[in-house]
């Protein structure tokens, strides 16, 4: 296989890896109604970072992954842990205080923008025409389904803190494939995900944990922290390696889309028209980014 089809395969492999990876994200808003009462939305991204953290970071031990004897870059690996730690506070806060639908659509609406602004500045990945349709198509569907059926409630602090769970989103994407160009995707998820949970460790004191002791709960926190947290990430990370970080997060609207059907499906929800508008924008803009050749990845190389 030449060097061409080579890049080609690694790259499109690495798409379906994000989506897989969205898709498991996807689950998190089923699973968080199943949760006994007493879950609230800030207990549940805490436990679901500590199980998460410790996921990865016995499945890194276990392969052998964790000591490769390459020093971390101690700013850059703290950074990373501090803004998944903060998307974690920065939505749920968001959500709290304008409402599912704007704290949802602002937040993973931002993030595809911020991200391939970040990856242009910070690591100057170019982004082609492709980019700005698949981007424009999917934040419009996402839209469409936050706004369905709601009553928006514009509050300036919770569109804040929206941005910032957008703006984080996009940074930590960007800082996890800088550690992953020295570091083996385990060993970068392990350290990172478990920085992140001692960083929210205090936050343990702050709400009542009775719901875990319900089979129920339990069942919906490993569901949390192994499916959408470890699983989840693990796949991210290998899907980051070859990937555009703008692309990234644009395919990381499946995860929007993946909710919206399990609604439908597990939740037994009605879809109207703007609901599935929404629905078939999202899912055209992540296919035509994941079927589309990139001309940077394809230049056909003269000695082939």
């Amino acid at each position: 296989m030449s060097t061409v089809n080579t890049k080609q395969h690694n790259h499109n492999s690495g798409m379906w890896f994000i989506i897989f990876a969205a898709m498991l994200w996807g689950t998190t808003g089923t699973a968080q109604s199943l949760a006994p009462i007493g879950a609230t939305p800030m207990a549940i991204g805490t436990i679901r970072l500590a199980i998460g953290g410790f996921s990865l970071l016995l499945l890194a031990i276990v392969r052998k992954q964790l000591f490769s004897g390459k020093k971390w870059p101690l700013f850059a690996t703290f950074i990373t842990a501090f803004f998944i730690a903060s998307y974690q506070l920065c939505f749920f806060a968001a959500v709290a205080k304008t409402g599912v639908a704007v704290g949802t659509m602002v937040a993973i609406g931002s993030s595809p923008v911020a991200a391939g602004i970040l990856g242009f500045l910070i690591r100057k990945e170019q982004l082609e025409r492709k980019w700005y349709l698949a981007t424009l198509l999917a934040v419009i569907g996402c839209a469409l389904l936050a706004m369905a059926g709601e009553q928006l409630s514009l509050n300036l602090t919770g569109i804040v803190l929206a941005l910032g769970a957008g703006f984080s989103y996009a940074l930590y994407t960007v800082t996890i494939k800088g550690l992953l160009d020295e570091h083996s995707p385990d060993a970068v998820m392990a350290i990172v995900f478990s920085l992140a949970a001692i960083l929210l460790t205090p936050t343990f004191f702050l709400y009542d944990w009775k719901w875990m002791l319900d089979p129920q709960g339990f069942a919906v926190a490993l569901h949390l922290g192994i499916i959408t947290a470890a699983i989840s990430y693990w796949l991210f990370a290998r899907g980051l390696k070859t990937v555009k970080v703008g692309h990234v997060a644009t395919l990381s609207l499946a995860e929007p889309l993946t909710a919206a059907l399990l609604g439908v499906f597990i939740l037994h929800e009605n879809l109207g028209g703007q609901e599935l508008l929404g629905i078939f924008l999202i899912f055209t803009g992540i296919v035509s980014l994941a079927i589309m050749p990139s001309k940077r990845v394809i230049d056909i190389d003269p000695q082939t």
